[in-house]
């Protein structure tokens, strides 16, 4: 393999590592950029001492990501309506960025699924840096006490906190094929225009959330019972008569993908826990719909 093919795998692995930490695909390529700024800053003196460059990276950027996970917060505080991590397809190479070990507790998929990034989002920076590091990537703790400036006892009982946190959020979640049966049937219920059916795939407490970010409509807050997100969800072609919706995978597994006049207009996924769909996604905002374009 030559170099520039190693530097491509380099780059599409710390994108992966940045996204899963702060949920989209701008931010993650900002750190990214920032970690190669740091990595040309040092002398050639300093850069021949650093025995391992790519986990000299990986360290680096997750301490990038920590610092912008802190001006994350009051970002996010000022940010319209509901914020939602961006979804990016399963095919693309930040969804396959992670090393592939079976003994990881969490699977490539599940790090790129709506599902997971929203739990990873509730935890506080530390945790999630922690965690992607270790139960993502495989880094020792050693080196992620060095990122998050803890002890390495420290840095493992944040990864803890976190696993369990994403575990008891995973224990519910159906499998991907289940997952799949019931999504397809939730389109085709929504397409039919049938609100019993519809009805009847909801979990009584499911929670819709639309992101527009400001910038195209959206509900701007969470929608929730299953008579009242049916209703919402058998009102959207109404409103966009000539939407085209069309299935696609995402790192959820069986999602939807909604075009209007040839432009991409929505990403639409849902979980899925004991057979029936527990949380609906709508992301609207175009800044996080740049990879289906």
């Amino acid at each position: 393999m030559n170099h520039g093919d190693t530097r491509d795998r380099e780059r599409s692995q710390l994108l992966g590592l940045a996204y899963r930490m702060l949920g989209t695909v701008a931010d993650a390529e900002d750190a990214v950029q920032e970690t190669y700024v740091r990595w040309y800053q040092l002398t050639d003196a300093q850069r021949a001492e650093i025995r391992n460059p790519a986990a000299w990276l990986t360290r680096v950027a997750g301490r990038v990501c920590l610092d912008m996970l802190g001006s994350a917060r009051a970002r996010r505080e000022r940010y319209v309506g509901e914020w939602l991590p961006e979804p990016v397809p399963g095919a693309s190479s930040i969804a396959a960025s992670a090393p592939r070990d079976p003994a990881d507790q969490v699977t490539l998929d599940d790090t790129v699924s709506t599902a997971l990034l929203v739990v990873i989002d509730s935890l506080s920076p530390a945790e999630r840096v922690a965690f992607v590091l270790h139960d993502v990537f495989g880094v020792p703790f050693d080196e992620i006490a060095e990122t998050v400036g803890r002890t390495p006892a420290a840095a493992r009982q944040l990864a803890s906190q976190a696993r369990r946190r994403v575990r008891e959020r995973r224990s519910v979640i159906s499998s991907r094929d289940q997952h799949d049966v019931v999504a397809q049937a939730f389109a085709r219920a929504t397409a039919t225009g049938d609100l019993a059916e519809l009805v009847a795939l909801l979990d009584p407490d499911v929670v819709l959330r639309t992101d527009g970010g400001g910038k195209v409509s959206a509900a701007r807050k969470p929608v929730t019972g299953a008579d009242r997100v049916a209703r919402f969800v058998l009102g959207l072609p109404h409103l966009q008569p000539t939407a085209i919706v069309e299935p696609t995978i995402t790192g959820d597994g069986l999602a939807f993908l909604v075009t209007i006049d040839g432009e991409v207009d929505s990403i639409v996924s849902v979980t899925v826990a004991g057979g029936v769909v527990t949380d609906v996604y709508i992301v609207r905002n175009p800044d996080k719909l740049t990879l289906w374009r």
